[in-house]
């Protein structure tokens, strides 16, 4: 019988973080085991990435899946990097059922390909490649508020052994990373970005959902921290996987580059459990 895993949503910074992983390095490692011992190795994975973006829900199903590198610029190791993950189509056809049986579309191509969101962090939390893989893409102009209904769709998968997972970063402005040069990778933060990370924390333990999913509105900063909004919407998919009886529950907290946030939480009624399996 499985136990459940709880949804995740992990920032996954620049793509230098699969080369330099800096103070979430230790946290992506040690992840894996912390969900196994929490919950149980998943069976399989369906992530959500603020790389992978459709004007509908599309599952890229395929039986295997190659690494994409979807940047430009960066040192040649970089693009030397692998994580060749086998596919989950099986899972698809379960993930679109779900998604149809609640009235939202659903698109299935048998086609694959992780992006930087994807095998970045996972290369760490798993090296071994191993876990199926599904990746959904998702239209980047529905409402946190859309989203968090197509995660609810989904929140039967994880009592089945399956890991919800959005990849993103809790704050995202590359101009901040460009105007005037490239900071530090350990450089102080920015006023602004930890009063928007403290709010989001704050109404995460707070089960506070009316101020989440109305974020752009109320929370502090909100547009500097993300003039456009894809790389935060991950959030809400895995959110509402987890519920809303059910706090966000922050698991690590750090800053790159002064701004960028690294921040993960986990939802729903698993996440006390990994919780206190990640601070031990």
């Amino acid at each position: 019988m499985n136990t459940p895993i709880a949804p995740l949503f992990l920032s996954h910074g620049s793509p230098m973080t699969a080369l330099e992983p800096g103070e979430v390095g230790p946290f992506f490692s040690g992840l894996g085991p912390r969900i196994a011992a929490a919950a149980q190795r998943p069976t399989a994975i369906l992530v959500v990435s603020a790389h992978s973006l459709t004007r509908q829900p599309v599952l890229l199903a395929a039986a295997q899946h190659t690494t994409v590198h979807d940047f430009y610029g960066f040192p040649p190791a970089l693009y030397q990097l692998r994580y060749d993950a086998p596919g989950a189509p099986d899972l698809a056809t379960r993930v679109a059922a779900l998604v149809g049986a609640a009235g939202l579309p659903i698109h299935r191509v048998d086609e694959g390909g992780l992006d930087h969101g994807v095998w970045s962090p996972l290369r760490f939390i798993w090296p071994g490649a191993d876990i199926p893989v599904l990746p959904l893409a998702f239209p980047p102009d529905w409402t946190p508020a859309q989203l968090f209904a197509l995660g609810q769709a989904l929140a039967p998968l994880a009592d089945e052994g399956v890991l919800i997972l959005g990849s993103g970063s809790i704050t995202h402005n590359l101009r901040l990373l460009s105007e005037g040069g490239r900071p530090a990778l350990d450089a102080p933060e920015i006023a602004t970005s930890a009063a928007f990370r403290g709010w989001f924390a704050q109404h995460g333990a707070a089960a506070d959902w009316d101020a989440l999913l109305d974020y752009r509105r109320q929370a502090p900063s909100a547009v500097q921290m993300h003039p456009t909004d894809e790389h935060l919407l991950p959030f809400y998919v895995a959110a509402g996987a987890g519920g809303r009886a059910s706090p966000a529950l922050r698991l690590h907290d750090s800053v790159t580059y002064g701004c960028l946030g690294m921040d993960a939480y986990a939802f729903g009624p698993a996440a006390p459990a990994l919780a206190a399996t990640a601070t031990a």
